[in-house]
């Protein structure tokens, strides 16, 4: 079959795309100039590698011939990667929500030449979708001048600045812990109490709620709310979301139950998640939270690590055109590998002989602890927790041995911020030094190979960084930096970070309104540029940044940092308080700012051991600098000394005012604020 013009795009998403009978083009100047010169609607397909609905569009739609005639012979086709270009998928996933239809991928927009958009979409099934494609062609001919007025009112839509749409201006407000309550109580109202997570369906993680919820149950000695956060941790961790063979979490489960998921599993989830239950098992030491925490790091090292250090971009859910058959069991398949020990395989994973799931197969599933099937089953736990292990590696041995779903193995920098701030987190919570090699070494190459004269770029593959990055790239990169100085000493890391900042103070900010573009206006014309503020799977890029900027001022004494940092809490407070469910990262820096944060410097021999030591059991709302000999490099270093030996000595400040130095890393802990 003959090639389109995506056949020499880097993306696997587009490159599946390359061999459709439809003309697809990539993004770029090519495709827009051929719309306005030959004066055709411009037809924008967006979606992802790991996307199951995406690729039975392209079985049903793009590879069918009739189809793509339609298609080729009306519009000017354009194919995007919503992971490379993010900036676009926001714009037009706006558009399609303000025109009042479901957002979600696929996503196909149809715009007039000048790339204002008229209608759209997400999955059609094909007769639908012909159907659609000839309605819009004769309207294009026959009312172009109506279209076109509709797309003029959407496009005002979506230039409109966020700032000025939710009544947002950034500014220093008043602080106060009751609001704080009102957050915490109007949150809780919306959580599952049979199954945790939040009461909606279909369930996503949302690590930004809980890592929150956590935050605030620990600096307010909630132990309610730390329950919460565990129950949720607990029945995720039991779920078929999870990947009970070989570690790693699913994207969501299309049921309210944590049981079903689309199977693609994603490197932003998993990173987040990665950091949250590191988090959990620091402060419960409950060995479930551990098993995650290493084989969610078993799975990035074995099946998601290029040979340079970048992490891949994800897996699909499909696997021979059939969704999650990679995952999935039948009850006669165990039978044969398993033997004797079926009973009590299956009394802990749910299986069923006709199947649990769809099809007649079984998906693994934990609705009991090991303790309470060990018990049920008659087996000691420490016989039970030895079994499980040995056939949890025989079955993964022969799950190995079928087709891989497909992988998405380009490296985006963000996700690969992500990645690193979890497996930094799991360094902490296990003191094993392989989570933070592996780390350090993705951030070293991320600075050799996607940062470039100045620049940092999102994409790479085969040796080549593509699309300069977004405001979400540097954010994650600028968090997972400062994380890497705490846990390593290593300043060049912070040094990363401070200059991360300052490309984006240059490139991104909007002084008019205190906040940063997603997209460098530099870059590219658009006919939006717009701002990211509402958490949602993955933080906002403007929440990540705050709460890093807060961090970089008190690390390096830079005023303007935790200036800029304060005046858009203030500006997001209304909203945090009105409707927290998206904004929980932000509702983070509330707690944060308002506590306050603890600038804890660790001077002289032994500082490391005590610095470890210290962030070990998880620490909220704390900056750590440490270093082993008295050193002016770091400013909340600078003028520390160790004791009379030298031996390391622990400062706790709070606004930049220190307390009597401690030895012990306890009396350091008792000096830290809480929330009162």
């Amino acid at each position: 079959m003959s090639a389109n013009r995506l056949l020499h795009s880097h993306s696997p998403y587009l490159l599946q795309h390359a061999h459709n009978p439809v003309d697809w083009y990539p993004w770029g100047p090519e495709a827009l100039a051929k719309a306005s010169l030959e004066n055709k609607p411009i037809l924008v397909s967006i979606g992802y590698s790991a996307c199951h609905w995406c690729h039975v569009m392209e079985k049903e739609s793009f590879e069918d011939a009739p189809t793509a005639a339609i298609m080729n012979a009306n519009f000017v086709c354009i194919k995007i990667d919503r992971e490379e270009r993010p900036d676009l998928d926001n714009i037009y996933m706006d558009a399609v929500q303000a025109m009042g239809l479901q957002g979600g991928w696929p996503l196909n927009v149809f715009l007039m030449p000048n790339q204002k958009p008229f209608y759209g979409g997400t999955y059609f099934p094909n007769a639908k979708w012909k159907q659609l494609l000839t309605s819009i062609a004769d309207a294009f001919v026959g009312h172009a001048d109506q279209l076109a007025e509709s797309a003029e009112g959407f496009g005002r839509g979506l230039s409109r600045k966020e700032t000025d749409k939710y009544g947002i201006q950034a500014g220093e407000g008043e602080l106060d812990a009751d609001e704080l309550v009102e957050v915490i109580t109007k949150l809780t109202a919306q959580f599952d109490p049979e199954w945790g997570g939040m009461n909606r369906i279909p369930k996503f993680p949302m690590p930004a709620i809980w890592h929150f919820v956590l935050d605030y149950a620990l600096l307010s000695s909630r132990e309610d709310l730390r329950q919460a956060v565990f129950f949720t941790l607990q029945k995720m961790g039991m779920g078929g979301i999870y990947d009970h063979l070989r570690g790693g979490f699913a994207r969501y489960s299309v049921d309210g139950e944590w049981f079903a998921p689309h199977f693609e599993k994603m490197g932003y989830d998993n990173g987040q998640l990665l950091e949250l239950y590191a988090k959990a098992y620091q402060v419960s030491r409950d060995p479930f939270y551990l098993e995650k925490v290493r084989e969610t790091k078993d799975w990035i090292c074995t099946e998601m690590t290029q040979e340079e250090g970048g992490f891949h971009a994800a897996q699909d859910a499909d696997s021979e055109g059939v969704e999650g058959k990679f995952y999935t069991w039948t009850y006669v398949e165990l039978e044969a590998l398993l033997g004797a020990d079926l009973a009590w395989f299956a009394d802990l994973y749910s299986l069923k002989p006709a199947g649990n799931w769809e099809e007649g197969v079984n998906i693994l599933f934990q609705e009991d602890s090991y303790e309470t099937v060990a018990q049920r089953q008659g087996i000691p736990l420490p016989t039970f927790l030895e079994k499980l292990a040995a056939q949890k590696a025989k079955l993964l041995s022969i799950r190995n041995l079928r087709i891989y779903p497909g992988k998405d193995d380009k490296v985006l920098a963000g996700w690969n911020g992500l990645i690193d701030a979890g497996l930094i987190q799991g360094y902490l919570a296990t003191g094993d030094e392989e989570f933070l090699t592996i780390a350090l070494r993705n951030l070293d190459f991320v600075q050799v190979q996607l940062f470039r004269e100045g620049t940092l770029y999102r994409s790479y593959k085969n040796g080549q960084a593509y699309t300069p990055a977004f405001l979400e790239d540097y954010a994650a990169l600028i968090k997972a930096s400062l994380m890497a100085y705490a846990a390593s000493g290593l300043s060049r890391h912070l040094a990363f970070a401070q200059t991360l900042a300052e490309v984006v103070l240059e490139r991104f900010y909007d002084a008019e309104d205190g906040y940063f573009y997603f997209s460098d206006p530099s870059a590219e014309k658009l006919i939006a540029n717009k701002k990211e503020l509402f958490d949602n799977v993955i933080p906002a890029s403007n929440s990540i940044l705050a709460r890093s900027f807060h961090q970089l001022s008190l690390l390096t004494y830079e005023e303007n940092y935790g200036k800029i940092a304060a005046r858009m809490l203030g500006g997001m407070k209304e909203l945090v308080l009105k409707d927290p469910g998206f904004l929980c990262n932000w509702a983070n820096f509330y707690l944060e700012s308002l506590v306050p944060t603890a600038e804890i410097a660790i001077v002289g021999t032994g500082a490391k051991q005590k610095a470890l030591s210290l962030l070990a059991d998880y620490l909220p709302n704390a900056v750590v600098a440490w270093s082993e000999s008295p050193t002016a490099s770091v400013p909340l270093l600078a003028g520390k000394l160790g004791d009379a030996e030298g031996n390391a000595l622990i400062y706790v400040c709070v606004n930049r005012s220190c307390r009597r130095p401690v030895a012990t890393v306890e009396e350091a802990r008792a000096l830290v604020p809480q929330l009162n």
